[in-house]
């Protein structure tokens, strides 16, 4: 099986969320609709992590193929996961905890974090409305490895 890996990342808050909501959910049926098998990564450290996580449950139901998975990917093992771990389970396909991140300190597990997420994945989603913070670094990373980027706020 073919499996195409998209990793979504953006600001933590977003100035146009309905549009780039509509925008998210049509880039996500033609990825389910075109691929053999979609994995889509996700964090949920912002805005954009809960609409992109969001948006993929709601396609996913909406189109029913069951060629995709809604993977949550957490830094480290967090408070809110733990007390919400049947919560958590129930509404990502799968939850994995980076491994390699638990090493770092905690402000840079995320980075690393995002940089295993990029190197992982096909092509990267995003919604890049300024030139400075986390989301904007990884994508500047996403670019130097070539992969695919398509950035939503600059299609609104």
């Amino acid at each position: 099986m073919n499996i195409y890996t998209v990793s979504f990342f953006g600001h933590r808050q977003i100035s146009n969320p309905l549009d780039v909501d509509n925008s998210l959910v049509e880039e996500i049926r033609t990825l389910i609709r075109s691929k053999e098998y979609v994995e889509f990564l996700v964090g949920r450290n912002g805005d954009f992590d809960i609409m992109a996580a969001s948006a993929v449950r709601r396609t996913q139901k909406e189109l029913d193929y069951g060629n995709s998975s809604l993977v949550l990917v957490l830094p480290y093992m967090t408070k809110e996961y733990r007390k919400n771990t049947a919560a958590f389970e129930e509404y990502y396909n799968e939850i994995e905890i980076c491994q390699r991140s638990l090493d770092s300190h905690f402000k840079g597990a995320f980075q690393v974090r995002n940089r295993l997420m990029v190197d992982r994945s096909d092509m990267i989603i995003c919604c890049i409305e300024h030139d400075s913070g986390g989301a904007y670094q990884t994508v500047e990373y996403a670019k130097r490895k070539k992969k695919t980027v398509k950035n939503l706020a600059k299609t609104i």
